[in-house]
C-alpha cells in the first residue's frame, strides 16, 4: 500500500465535472521567503475570528486549551501518517502550543509558516532519499513486513529510523508495480517520478495554501464541517454547486497519496458506464483510446482533477485499484466518455416489485432533494423538482392496483430544504416536520407547505448510513409521524446547518479576494424534540449490513456536535399500526436466515471491510503473490455463488477472461427485503378488505392499496 500523505489543505472535494478542458498553468516553485503571511491573510483571519466567535452555531472561545488542540490537528493535516516529521521537530513545536490562539487574533501568523518551512525541508529530504534508495537492489525473499498505516504509530526518533520507514515503504512501492508485470526499468521511472513530483508539488505550495491549511487546523477543532476556502478553492467549490456540468460525474477527495472516489453522482457517466464506485483509488490517468497513461499517486488532487477535467464527448482513461478487492488486487483500466451531468438523469425514477407471495409494491427512487431554481425563477409551469417528479410518479403507480408503497432513499446525501418538507408534505395532511435552531439560540418551526395529501397508503422508507441531511429530515418526520416504517440502516447523522459567507463582505478592499468561509450556523431537531445529528435516524427494522457501518458517518468525525434535544412541538400522529412493526420485524429475522443473497451480501461487505482494516502488508514476493492469488479466488468465488443464486453459470476459477454479469450489477436483496416487509404489515389489511369489502370500500381501500 502507498502513503505519501498528502495535507489535508489538498484534500477539498471536487466534482470531475466541468464545462471545457481549461489547461491550467504549472504553478511555480515558491521560495523560503516567499512563504509569509500578506496583509490580507491577517485581515481574513480577524474576520474569520469574528465570524466564528458571533455566528457559529458552536460557541468556543479562542484560548490557550484550543491553541493546543489547533497544533495538533495542524501537524496531522500536514503529516498524518508520521513519515516525514522527527520526534525532535515536533519536540521544537511545542514553543508554539499555547500561543497559536494570538497568533491567529494578533493577527501574528508567522508559526504557520516556520512550521510549514519545516514540513517543506523534510518532504525534500525524503523524496531525495526514496530516489536515492531506487538505485539499490531489493531482495524480495526476506520475510519482513511493511506497516503502511502509521496514523497511531510514534514519531521516529533519528533519521535512521526514519530511513528505514522509508526503504520499507519505497519496497513496497516498487513490489506493488513488479506484482503489475511491470519491468525494472519501467518500475525505476515510474516511481523516480513519483518522488520528485511529491516533492515538486511540495515546494508549489504557496502562503495562500498555508495560510488556508492553517485556518482550517482552527475551524476543524471547532466543527468539522467548518472550513475556510482561498479564492482558488472557492472557484472549485462552486463547480461542485452547479447542476449542468460535464466530466464523468465523480466527488473526489485525497486521501493519503491517492485520489479516491468519494461518490458517484445519479446520472452521470461513471454511473451509467458501471466501471467505477464508491472507495475507489485513481493512480493513472490517460487521455483519448490509445493515450498513454499517467502515473498520478501522490500528486495534488487539484492536478489530478485538471487532467480528469475534459469537453463533452472526450475520452479519459482511468487505471484504479478496487477498495472491494483489497490493495492485493491488480489494477485495471477503464474508459469514460465525458458528458453533461443532466438533472433528468438525477431525477426520481420508480419500479414495482413482484414479489413471490403474489404482492406488488410500488418503489420511488429518490437519488436527491433538487429543483431546478433557474427554471422556476423564469415562471416555467413544468420546472423539474423532487417533489414534482414524485407527484408524478404516484399517479403513475396508483393505477397499478399495487399494496404499498416504499420510498427507496440509500444514498441521497440531501439537498433542498424547501424540497424535503414539500415531499413530506405528500405524504401527511398538514403540520410541522422540522425544528430549526440558530446559533442565537432561536427556533423556528418548518411546516408543511401544502395541506393537500398526495398519498396515504401503506408506506415504508429505506435508508442506509449515507442517507444524510434532508432525507434524515423526512425519514424522521415520517416516523415521528408515524405515517410508516423505516427499514435499512442507521442513517449518516448530520443535523446541522451550514452557509458560506463572503468574507470581502466584511473589508473595504475591494480588490483583494479574501475568500470565503463555510461556518456552520443552525442545527435541526425533530419535532418530536430530539435531534439526527449524530445519532442519524434509526429504522424501525434495522438490517443486518447496519453492522458494517459503525464507524461511519458524522458519529465518527472529530469534533463533531453531540446529540442534543429541543421541546417536542404538538402534532397530530397518523394511525400506521406501529405495534405491528415487532411481528413485521420477527418474520424478516425469520427470512433472512435463508436468504441467500443477502447471506453472500454480507460476506461481500465482510471481505471489504477486512482489506480496509489491514495496517500492514509483507515485503516477501512469494508471501505477497500467494496472497494475491488467494485473493482473486475468494473473490470469484463469492462472485461465482452470486450468479448461481441468480441462475447464472459460474466461471472458471482460473479464468482470466472478465465475466458476463448477467444483470448481476443490478442485485439488489437489501430492497427487496423492504418490499417484503412492507408486504407483511399489508397484509392484515387485505385479508381485512377482502372479508369486509364494504367497510374497506368506505375506508378508501381498493384491492391492495390505499388511495
Amino acid at each position: 500500500m502507498n502513503r505519501i500523505i498528502v495535507p489535508l489543505f489538498l484534500q477539498t472535494w471536487l466534482l470531475c465535472m466541468v464545462l471545457a478542458a481549461t489547461a491550467n498553468a504549472t504553478p511555480p516553485i515558491v521560495a523560503d521567503e516567499q512563504l509569509q503571511a500578506g496583509e490580507r491573510h491577517k485581515r481574513a483571519a480577524l474576520i474569520i475570528t469574528h465570524i466564528m466567535n458571533k455566528y457559529h452555531y458552536r460557541k468556543q472561545p479562542l484560548d490557550d486549551a484550543l491553541s493546543s488542540r489547533i497544533l495538533d490537528a495542524y501537524l496531522e493535516n500536514l503529516d498524518g501518517n508520521r513519515s516525514f516529521f522527527l520526534k525532535q521537530d515536533i519536540t521544537d513545536f511545542e514553543h508554539y502550543r499555547y500561543l497559536l490562539d494570538e497568533a491567529i487574533e494578533g493577527p501574528d501568523l508567522e508559526p504557520a509558516y516556520a512550521i510549514f518551512k519545516v514540513y517543506r525541508q523534510r518532504v525534500d529530504e525524503r523524496s531525495a532519499y526514496a530516489r536515492q534508495l531506487l538505485e539499490s537492489r531489493f531482495d524480495f525473499s526476506i520475510d519482513e513486513n511493511y506497516r503502511f498505516d502509521r496514523l497511531e504509530s510514534d514519531w521516529a526518533q533519528t533519521e535512521g529510523e526514519l530511513n528505514e520507514i522509508w526503504r520499507k515503504k519505497v519496497k513496497n512501492d516498487y513490489l506493488m508495480l513488479r506484482l503489475a508485470d511491470k519491468e525494472a526499468d519501467e518500475i525505476k521511472e515510474i516511481l523516480h517520478k513519483r518522488y520528485a513530483r511529491f516533492r515538486t508539488s511540495t515546494f508549489q505550495i504557496n502562503s495562500n495554501d498555508v495560510f488556508q491549511s492553517f485556518i482550517n487546523a482552527y475551524t476543524i477543532v471547532v466543527e468539522p464541517h467548518t472550513s475556510y476556502f482561498t479564492p482558488r478553492s472557492s472557484e472549485n467549490f462552486d463547480i461542485t454547486m452547479r447542476l449542468s456540468l460535464e466530466g464523468i460525474g465523480a466527488v473526489l477527495r485525497a486521501e493519503h497519496d491517492y485520489t479516491m472516489v468519494q461518490k458517484i453522482i445519479p446520472g452521470g457517466p461513471a454511473e451509467l458506464s458501471g466501471q467505477l464506485q464508491a472507495e475507489d483509488k485513481i493512480i493513472g490517468v490517460g487521455q483519448g483510446i490509445q493515450g498513454r497513461i499517467t502515473d498520478v499517486v501522490g500528486w495534488r488532487l487539484d492536478d489530478v482533477v485538471d487532467m480528469i477535467r475534459g469537453p463533452k464527448g472526450s475520452v479519459v482513461r482511468l487505471e484504479i485499484l478496487s477498495e472491494r478487492d483489497g490493495f492485493e488486487s491488480n489494477s485495471k483500466i477503464i474508459s469514460i466518455t465525458r458528458d453533461e451531468i443532466r438533472l433528468e438523469e438525477q431525477a426520481v425514477k420508480s419500479e414495482i416489485i413482484q414479489l413471490e407471495s403474489g404482492g406488488q409494491i410500488g418503489v420511488i427512487k429518490v437519488p436527491a432533494f433538487y429543483s431546478d431554481f433557474p427554471a422556476q425563477a423564469e415562471g416555467k409551469k413544468d420546472y423539474r423538482s423532487t417533489t414534482r417528479d414524485v407527484k408524478r410518479s404516484l399517479t403513475e403507480l396508483k393505477e397499478k392496483n399495487l399494496d404499498g408503497l416504499l420510498i427507496d432513499l440509500r444514498g441521497n446525501g440531501g439537498g433542498s430544504l424547501l424540497e424535503s418538507l414539500e415531499l413530506t408534505g405528500l405524504f401527511i395532511e398538514s403540520g410541522p416536520i422540522i425544528q430549526t435552531r440558530d446559533y442565537s439560540g432561536k427556533i423556528e418551526i418548518n411546516n408543511d407547505p401544502d395541506p393537500d395529501i398526495a398519498y396515504s397508503g401503506p408506506l415504508a422508507v429505506l435508508v442506509n448510513r449515507n442517507s444524510a441531511s434532508a432525507s434524515e429530515i423526512f425519514a424522521g418526520a415520517i416516523q415521528d409521524y408515524r405515517r410508516g416504517i423505516i427499514i435499512g440502516e442507521p442513517t449518516f447523522g448530520k443535523g446541522t446547518v451550514q452557509n458560506i459567507i463572503d468574507l470581502n463582505h466584511f473589508t473595504e478592499f475591494p480588490d483583494e479576494d479574501h475568500g470565503r468561509l463555510k461556518a456552520t450556523i443552525a442545527q435541526f431537531f425533530r419535532i418530536s424534540g430530539g435531534s439526527n445529528q449524530h445519532r442519524g435516524v434509526i429504522p424501525d427494522i434495522i438490517f443486518p449490513t447496519a453492522r458494517y457501518g459503525r464507524d461511519y458517518g458524522e458519529r465518527v468525525l472529530d469534533n463533531a456536535l453531540p446529540w442534543d434535544e429541543v421541546k417536542p412541538v404538538r402534532f397530530i400522529p397518523s394511525s400506521a399500526p406501529v405495534e405491528s412493526f415487532a411481528q413485521a420485524r420477527k418474520l424478516h429475522e425469520q427470512r433472512i436466515k435463508d436468504n441467500r443473497l443477502m447471506r453472500l451480501l454480507l460476506e461481500d461487505m465482510e471481505a471489504a471491510q477486512a482489506a480496509e482494516n489491514r495496517k500492514a502488508v509483507s515485503l516477501q514476493e512469494s508471501k505477497r503473490r500467494a496472497e494475491r492469488e488467494q485473493l482473486r479466488l475468494a473473490s470469484t468465488e463469492l462472485r461465482n455463488e452470486f450468479r448461481v443464486a441468480l441462475g447464472l453459470e459460474p466461471v472458471p476459477l482460473n479464468s482470466t477472461e472478465p465475466e458476463d454479469e448477467g444483470g448481476l450489477e443490478d442485485l439488489d436483496p437489501m430492497l427487496e427485503e423492504a418490499a417484503r416487509i412492507l408486504f407483511d404489515l399489508v397484509m392484515p389489511v387485505r385479508q381485512a378488505a377482502n372479508r369486509f369489502p364494504e367497510t374497506a370500500k368506505t375506508a378508501g381501500i381498493t384491492g391492495g392499496i390505499m388511495q
